[in-house]
């Protein structure tokens, strides 16, 4: 502190620890759009591949269902198209539950920015004296 007068030291000292602030909150700042662009990336495939599932797979069982009604129709027709059509029921049943379960184990949105602010507040409350 030689040629320092106290003020200048306190006053550096302050540019240090606001310098320090910004770069922290900067960092946290890019983590928490990085944890967004995920969550979108997710959301947007998840989105695509349940639309590409439902288009293809509807194309599948009518021609499944079509099929199946064609070759009883000169027996147990209704039988066969009900039986078709619960079939349908379930597998669309099926398919709710599987949606269901997938979006609650999905990641929680911004779960790495949290837990590095949670580690900082806990950094900060084992410094003091």
């Amino acid at each position: 502190m030689a040629g320092q007068t106290p003020e200048a030291g306190l006053f550096a000292s302050l540019r240090r620890t606001l310098a320090t602030l910004i770069a922290l909150g900067q960092a946290r700042l890019e983590l928490v759009s990085v944890e967004i662009e995920e969550q979108i990336e997710f959301a947007a495939g998840v989105l695509l591949w349940s639309i590409a599932g439902i288009f293809f797979g509807s194309l599948a069982v009518l021609v499944l269902a079509l099929t199946i009604v064609i070759a009883f129709w000169d027996t147990h027709r209704l039988l066969v198209a009900a039986l078709v059509a619960g079939g349908l029921a379930a597998l669309a049943g099926v398919a709710v539950l599987s949606v269901r379960s997938r979006l609650r184990n999905r990641p929680r949105l911004l779960q790495a920015s949290l837990a590095e602010l949670k580690r900082d507040a806990e950094a900060l409350e084992t410094e003091r004296p």
